[in-house]
């Protein structure tokens, strides 16, 4: 059993991402988990600072160190401190290096590391699949990823698990009623209306998420529900804004498409509570923590069928499972929410027993008694 761990991270808390999420959660559990221990776990920030909204409700500030972009000063303390650690985390590929140097010098050294999706099994053939083989184990979020990292013909006996993400324990929910006031008139919406909501980044590299299949979708049902409204919240560069707008005005849906520009954490379960269903029909999705947390809400969802989706679903358990790249699939599911949304309403029972802290805490005690 390992009693010293060191967690390396890009960022935690000075990013809202879902990877940022993760590892707030992630470096919580290490921290409650009593076979650790308290005094056996630390976690470094590359491009943290210190106190730049630290949130120490996840684990104690003198557990952290972020050092604010200083790369060199990062890895220095990474190493001095990885090579005297039983278990090294990283939370993310680009950190390989560090994790390989570290793994060169204390060999005995357990080395771990993180797998979200993408960033992983796009990567380029050469050096860093290479450096995977530094590692002891990759964690993956979703049988999906961990297939896809399975298919890498330069892995060699690195040990690949599934560990799936899990809904924030700091996640609450409050009364509906001053959504439907606020939020909606805020964004133009009637109380009247139907909501379907996305939330993501938006630019061409993301357009696997599906929000413009969404449009398509909207645009070939806009005659039966002229009361669809499409809410896409998440940053977006120019180019990809006017592509959406461009898309929307072509197909005649201008006024049922909305963007809402970025939206900060603690805003988010406005955005849920104040809409009718989630769907993001994407292709390359990891794991998506999105929709569990859509589910949390009581949100329907509609997910693609080819991706880490299906583990977020429980291979359509808690959601509507769709081939992403049909519209008449997706046209249908939206149709079928639409008309009788009581009927897609996840099983919040199922969700918390598959995806709450204390399973996501038990899996991981399982992983590192091992």
């Amino acid at each position: 059993m390992s009693n010293k761990i060191l967690f390396l991270t890009l960022r935690v808390f000075s990013a809202t991402g879902g990877i940022e999420k993760v590892c707030r959660i992630l470096g919580k559990a290490f921290y409650e988990m009593s076979f650790l221990g308290s005094s056996c776990f630390e976690v470094i920030s590359s491009h943290d600072k210190t106190k730049d909204g630290f949130n120490n409700k996840y684990f104690p500030d003198e557990r952290f160190t972020g050092h604010g972009n200083s790369r060199l000063g990062f890895v220095k303390q990474a190493f001095k401190k990885g090579i005297h650690s039983d278990t090294v985390i990283l939370s993310h590929i680009n950190l390989l290096p560090v994790g390989w140097l570290i793994k060169k010098v204390s060999p005995k050294t357990r080395l771990i590391l993180m797998a979200h999706g993408i960033e992983i099994w796009s990567m380029p053939l050469g050096i860093k699949k290479k450096l995977l083989n530094a590692c002891d184990e990759i964690l993956c979020v979703s049988q999906y990823t961990k297939d896809q990292i399975a298919s890498f013909p330069e892995l060699k006996k690195v040990k690949l698990t599934v560990l799936n993400n899990c809904l924030d324990p700091y996640l609450s929910i409050h009364s509906k009623q001053k959504y439907e006031n606020s939020i909606r008139a805020k964004l133009g919406i009637l109380n009247t209306d139907k909501v379907a909501f996305t939330l993501t980044r938006m630019d061409a590299s993301e357009r696997y998420k599906g929000y413009d299949r969404v449009i398509e979708a909207i645009a070939a049902i806009r005659e039966e529900v002229p009361e669809l409204k499409y809410v896409i919240g998440g940053s977006y560069d120019s180019i990809e804004k006017e592509y959406i707008l461009t898309l929307a005005d072509k197909l005649k849906v201008s006024g049922n498409i909305i963007l809402t520009g970025y939206i900060p954490d603690e805003a988010l379960e406005d955005y849920f509570q104040m809409s009718d269903f989630y769907v993001m029909p994407s292709y390359n999705e990891g794991f998506g923590i999105v929709f569990i947390e859509a589910m949390y809400y009581g949100l329907p969802v509609i997910a693609g069928n080819k991706d880490g989706s299906v583990d977020a679903l429980l291979n359509g358990k808690l959601g509507t499972l769709i081939d992403p790249m049909n519209i008449n699939d997706l046209k249908h599911a939206i149709l079928a929410i639409v008309k009788n949304k009581e009927n897609y309403k996840p099983d919040k029972k199922i969700l918390i027993d598959n995806f709450g802290y204390e399973n996501y805490t038990h899996n991981l005690k399982s992983i590192f008694l091992n």
